[in-house]
């Protein structure tokens, strides 16, 4: 259940509620059966609103509960990757497998010894002790920018190793600033930073979400909401 709240509570920043049952299919490798008799359970038990035909969408109960489990899984990810060496390409299977199974005062002992951190080594935001609703995802993917700009990479999508190692091979890495120095009519975007020019695919350009830099300046320094 918490695995399903979770891909719902992502699924409605990434496109808005209502989330379609085949999405969820998608976004969880599993099949649509299986999905209609999970929601089936969590409607039951006032976590989702079921809208026919449409998809569902979480209630403030459900809510709450994908944020624990997010923030479970986040603190996990930044712990894995900090005190324990594991590569950013490597913390979200781990943090899958744990998320579910820690307690209240291992998750704050965690947070303690990270110095409550705000955002998990993809750059995502890690929701608050308190669970207070994350503010609202003021990025865009980098394949919508134009040439000449500058920007400053805040997230990564982390469910591909593959591509994550190759990005942070390539240097790609939330907090690094980026020029666009080309759109190629052949779907790549070429970018360059301090050390140097790196060659990216539309697709794996359009999973990495950026600010303007003077905006990621901003937000560093407290002026705006992440």
């Amino acid at each position: 259940m918490e695995d399903y709240l979770k891909a719902i509570y992502t699924l409605e920043r990434e496109r808005g509620p209502p989330v379609a049952n085949s999405a969820i299919a998608e976004y969880l490798d599993v099949t649509a059966p299986t999905v209609t008799s999970m929601l089936e359970k969590l409607a039951d038990r006032d976590l989702v609103r079921r809208e026919k035909y449409k998809g569902v969408e979480l209630t403030e109960q459900g809510e709450r509960l994908a944020l624990e489990v997010l923030r479970h899984h986040r603190l996990l990810e930044a712990y894995l990757a900090q005190q324990l060496g594991y590569e950013w390409s490597e913390v979200h299977e781990e943090a899958d497998a744990l998320e579910h199974h820690i307690s209240e005062e291992f998750e704050e002992r965690v947070a303690a010894a990270l110095g409550d951190p705000a955002i998990d080594p993809h750059g995502d935001p890690i929701p608050n002790a308190d669970l207070d609703p994350l503010a609202e995802d003021d990025t865009a993917p980098l394949s919508a920018c134009e040439e000449g700009d500058r920007i400053v990479v805040a997230r990564v999508q982390d469910r591909d190793p593959a591509e994550l190692d190759h990005l942070a091979e390539a240097g790609v890495e939330p907090g690094r600033e980026l020029h666009v120095a080309e759109i190629q009519p052949i779907g790549i975007v070429v970018v360059e930073h301090a050390d140097g020019r790196q060659h990216l695919p539309e697709d794996l350009a359009a999973r990495i979400r950026v600010r303007p830099a003077g905006a990621a300046e901003d937000v560093a320094n407290g002026v705006s909401e992440a």
